[in-house]
């Protein structure tokens, strides 16, 4: 018999394969590019093929039509206006989540910030509530704070990692470690499967699909590129190239070739 767990994880991936688009910036940076009027821009990922979006609560509440892909859930948050950007709060529950349709829930750990013991503490609860009700579980897991000394480090890339994977997530998303073969350790000494944030935006088309193809070739999961995306002059055209590397397995010209010729 399947799990409910794993039904809804077979809907937030292709081949096996995920391309997340997150847009829950807005109550940290406010409604940035691209995030203006979130219900369009969720169409536009849509009609690129990824796989999934990733939003906070209001932002599903008010869609005015049920989206084409799976919608996950944002669970905690916190603002550049607080005095403490890197303490993430609880906004939400998984509960809610099933109540709006989402077939997965997300939470932000900031390992090595002061309050890494609260958001810890709200990952093992978070973790168990979605084992009660089914509900895949993303962690995303970054070394950010006060006591990280270098947040590019490899080895502490793969220690953030691990440490969502043994607090109960299911699916762990962390920042890139420079090569796809440092990534690829992080990747192996991970239980649970690894997806890569975009973090900020990049500086080409090629040099974000080749991060993609890297930590594909790495034994990723798939890709969560929230900005690099929805603030894109093209969203729908990076979207299918992005497709193209992640989920079909194209080469990075091939892609490219794909998106210089999109309308």
């Amino acid at each position: 018999m399947v799990s409910g767990k794993a039904f809804r994880t077979s809907r937030i991936v292709d081949r096996g394969r995920m391309l997340c688009v997150p847009m829950d910036h807005s109550i940290t940076n406010g409604p940035i590019k691209g995030l203006e009027e979130p219900e369009l821009t969720i169409k536009s990922v849509a009609e690129g093929g990824a796989t999934a979006f990733l939003a906070h609560k209001g932002v599903l509440k008010a869609l005015k039509e049920a989206p084409s892909i799976v919608m996950i859930l944002q669970l905690s948050a916190s603002t550049a206006f607080g005095p403490a950007p890197n303490r993430k709060v609880l906004v939400s529950s998984v509960a809610e989540g099933v109540r709006l349709g989402a077939d997965a829930v997300s939470v932000h750990i900031n390992i090595g910030a002061r309050e890494e013991p609260e958001m810890l503490v709200q990952l093992g609860a978070v973790a168990d509530e979605c084992d009660a009700l089914q509900v895949p579980l993303i962690a995303m897991m970054y070394p950010r704070g006060e006591g990280i000394k270098d947040p590019n480090d490899p080895d502490t890339i793969a220690h953030v990692t691990r440490i969502g994977a043994e607090a109960g997530a299911d699916i762990v998303k962390t920042v890139y470690t420079g090569s796809t073969e440092t990534f690829r350790q992080v990747v192996r000494k991970c239980p649970a499967p690894v997806v890569l944030a975009g973090g900020s935006k990049v500086d080409s088309d090629r040099a974000l699909l080749e991060m993609a193809d890297s930590v594909m070739r790495a034994g990723a999961m798939g890709v969560t590129f929230g900005r690099n995306v929805f603030g894109h002059d093209n969203p729908v055209g990076i979207v299918r190239a992005l497709r193209g590397v992640v989920v079909e397995g194209l080469s990075v010209d091939s892609a490219m070739e794909a998106l210089d010729h999109a309308d």
